[in-house]
């Protein structure tokens, strides 16, 4: 990628923001060495990765990467023998167990069906060492103390210390307390010099303690004396403190010593530490900057939706829509100064090279880029005094040298192009690098001041004017990108709001072409039809949203209903059987009392007798009408037939049926609807009348089936209305009671012209439009008398 692409759109700072999200060194360092990818499969992988990271973040919030540490150094030293020290130790332990933690959330996460492959793949390198985190962290505490469990003698020299520390105390203690001590000692305390005991002893009674002096006070007033009476005592205690040491240094050779042995495995553990810390920075980073995965490609072609510069506050920024490559190769920029301009140069290069580079964009979802084998941008004033260029030379300098690089598979930006020299020049030279550029099929995007190039849209095939709008009530740049709309002057119109005379501003008019006035003009007519339609474009997709919502609305409505429907229908069905049940059991008392009563009183009740009762006690149970949905309004059961007309209850619509698909299934036509449904889920409601003249539903002269509906969609008017008139007498030959004729919303002309045909046939007995489940006004049913 060009070093001074990446300088002049500002790369670094967003690398800068980005380490603010690592949360280890590995990390840091990572995004230190990052530059974009030229290679498409590569930056394929890395969005995805970045994506997967999202992913996560947006469920969980956060990840646990607290912990990790930089232990390169670490295990190489390990390596060849040199003793770690104790907290180089605990920084092994905090990063082999940090690399557990992690690998644990990720599989965690992927067992609850959540997809990601990337990070799976980085995790499965991870074996867990914990048999080596426990041995040191049984040695070691937090803190890089080694502890007393880290070996038994240790323990019993630290007992010893502590017993030894004790015994001292409490001889010092009580030379302190005796009743001289008051006028000999500075103080009556027991300290510490050169790791031995000692009291505050005034200059003069040096004598009286014995033993050996240690230190003495600034004034030397006071000298710090060990007494005779303890030095062996503490000779004793250092004798210990000796032993401790050295079991310490044991204790961490031999921890060292098992580091080394899993040299591999803890690089591998460092390795892929330092990926995850770097992939979930990017994803942090991606959150803060309200940024999405933009979709990649390799040819050239960009859509930014709603596209913001990364390092301007997001409330501060405005977003544009940018797109180049697919219809137009070429933007040329006009617009007043500080309107945006460079601005939109800087955030389109920006974001190419933050795609590259596997980050995430600041534009909405959808939005596309392509890779590049390089971004060149000449922007900013260049002028060196060193080097005795002008601006103009400093410009052409950087435009020769990617004249001598860029290629088709190049984005190339340059602002102002052709400034810094004389006009009419500088215009002619801009010209004609465009075309250099545009020739080599290169992406380009230029800003220039100069009028000329307002025309250079237009005469070239693959180049599009756009323009920074600027409001002239408010006298100030909206920043608002405008493409297919060239720049214009502003100038009177922003004099005018300033004060300046009409009179003045009308005798400058006067001084400028009227080719010139009248392409303002346009321009001005073009910005405000632009406005309009993206206005309008706006509300369309206000009300689109608002409509497929009450769709799922209803949508949801209505299976609520038929749940309910279903669940009552059953709860209904349940209770009339437990009534019946009731009805046959208290029928099965009523006959056993009857019996009692015949063989107890002898009754003369006769079986047949008895019988009979059951019978109309059964008779008199409630009747469960298990379906009425294939019988007719005689009461008998109808065997359908193609052509029958039928009520859908699951939709509660009128159909036809046109075949059978299965036993108990049939194919039905609602109105411009077919779909199968089973015969319980049907009402028969009629069979339309056949004409004995022609029982056949084939068309005389064809061997097709008449279809039940007319597609005029796409149609022209004239080409319709011949289709319609044939396609009528094709359905009166074929005996349909009825068939569907679609037409569409549209205007409204093709609608209005099929129905004032239909209405003046003498075939025709009635037209409607459709019901909700039929296609509403989009289709006209014809019934035929």
């Amino acid at each position: 990628m060009h070093e001074r692409a990446l300088k002049v759109l500002e790369f670094t700072k967003i690398k800068e923001q980005l380490i603010g999200h690592a949360s280890s060194s590995l990390g840091r360092d990572k995004i230190k060495e990052l530059v974009p990818s030229t290679d498409f499969e590569e930056v394929v992988r890395l969005q995805a990765e970045t994506d997967e990271a999202s992913t996560v973040i947006r469920i969980k919030g956060n990840v646990p990467l607290s912990g990790v540490h930089d232990i390169r150094a670490h295990i190489k030293r390990s390596v060849i023998g040199g003793v770690l020290s104790a907290h180089e130790l605990v920084q092994i332990a905090s990063t082999i167990h940090a690399s557990r933690q992690m690998k644990r959330f990720i599989e965690e996460l992927a067992e609850e069906r959540t997809e990601l492959p990337i990070l799976m793949e980085q995790v499965a390198q991870i074996i867990p060492l914990t048999n080596l985190e426990h041995e040191i962290k049984h040695a070691i505490d937090e803190s890089g103390e080694v502890l007393d469990s880290a070996s038994d003698l240790l323990r019993s020299l630290r007992q010893q210390l502590r017993a030894n520390e004790s015994r001292i105390r409490e001889r010092l203690e009580s030379m302190i307390r005796s009743s001289n001590a008051a006028k000999m000692l500075s103080d009556a305390i027991v300290t510490i010099r050169n790791d031995r005991f000692v009291i505050p002893v005034k200059q003069e009674y040096r004598g009286h303690y014995g033993g050996i002096i240690h230190d003495q006070s600034s004034s030397g007033q006071t000298l710090f004396i060990e007494p005779q009476v303890i030095v062996q005592l503490n000779n004793q205690l250092q004798d210990i403190r000796v032993k401790e040491q050295l079991e310490i240094e044991r204790i961490l050779t031999e921890l060292s010593a098992k580091t080394a042995e899993f040299e591999s495995e803890l690089k591998v553990i460092v390795d892929v530490l330092a990926n995850l810390d770097f992939i979930f920075a990017k994803a942090k980073y991606g959150k803060k900057i309200k940024a999405s995965m933009p979709m990649m490609n390799d040819e050239g072609r960009i859509a930014l939706y709603k596209a913001r510069h990364p390092l301007i506050p997001i409330d501060e920024v405005v977003a544009n829509d940018i797109m180049l490559g697919k219809d137009y190769t070429t933007i040329v920029i006009t617009g007043p100064n500080t309107g945006g301009k460079t601005v939109t140069l800087k955030t389109l290069g920006l974001c190419s090279l933050m795609a590259q580079a596997g980050l995430q964009v600041p534009a909405q979802d959808g939005s596309e880029l392509a890779v590049f084998d390089a971004v060149y941008a000449d922007i900013g004033d260049e002028q060196s005094i060193e080097q005795s260029l002008s601006t103009f030379s400093s410009h052409m300098v950087n435009i020769v040298d990617i004249l001598n690089r860029v290629d088709f598979n190049s984005l190339v930006l340059f602002d102002e192009l052709g400034a810094g020299t004389d006009p009419q020049e500088g215009a002619a030279l801009a010209i004609s690098i465009l075309d250099e550029v545009h020739k080599r099929g290169a992406r380009v995007i230029a800003t220039t001041h100069y009028p000329e190039l307002k025309a250079y849209g237009y005469n070239r095939e693959g180049v599009l004017n756009a323009s920074v709008e600027f409001d002239v009530e408010s006298l100030s740049p909206t920043y608002k990108l405008l493409l297919g709309v060239p720049g214009r002057s502003n100038a009177f119109e922003i004099s005018k709001r300033l004060g300046l005379n009409e009179r003045v501003i009308e005798s400058a008019r006067s001084h400028v072409s009227e080719d010139t006035n009248q392409i303002d003009k346009m321009i001005a007519s073009l910005e405000a039809s632009k406005r309009q339609a993206e206005r309008e474009q706006q509300e369309a997709r206000d009300f689109l949203k608002q409509a497929e919502k009450l769709h799922r609305d209803l949508q949801k409505q209505m299976m609520e209903f038929y749940d309910q429907k279903d669940s009552m229908l059953e709860k209904a069905a349940e209770q009339a059987s437990d009534i019946v049940d009731e009805a046959k059991q208290e029928a099965e008392k009523v006959i056993r009392d009857l019996r009692k009563m015949r063989t107890e009183k002898h009754a003369e009740i006769k079986e047949h007798e008895l019988i009979d009762a059951k019978k109309r006690l059964e008779q008199a149970a409630p009747e469960i009408k298990k379906s009425s949905k294939l019988i007719n309004k005689q009461g008998k059961k109808h065997t359908f037939m193609p052509g029958d007309e039928v009520k859908v209850l699951t939709f509660d619509q009128r159909g036809t049926l046109v075949d059978r698909v299965s036993d108990n299934e049939w194919q039905v036509q609602i109105g411009i609807l077919k779909m199968k449904v089973k015969e319980k889920d049907m009402e028969y409601l009629s069979t339309p009348k056949q004409v004995e003249t022609k029982p056949m539903a084939i068309v005389q002269g064809r061997d097709t089936l008449v279809k039940m509906e007319l597609d005029l969609r796409g149609e022209r008017y004239e080409d319709a209305l011949m289709k319609v008139e044939k396609y009528i007498d094709d359905a009166l030959l074929s005996n349909y009671p009825r068939v569907s004729i679609i037409h569409g919303k549209g205007t409204g002309a093709l609608r209005q012209g099929v129905q004032e045909y239909l209405k003046n046939h003498r075939s025709v007995k009635k037209i409607r439009f459709g019901e909700a489940g039929e296609g509403g006004t989009g289709v006209t049913i014809v019934e035929f008398k």
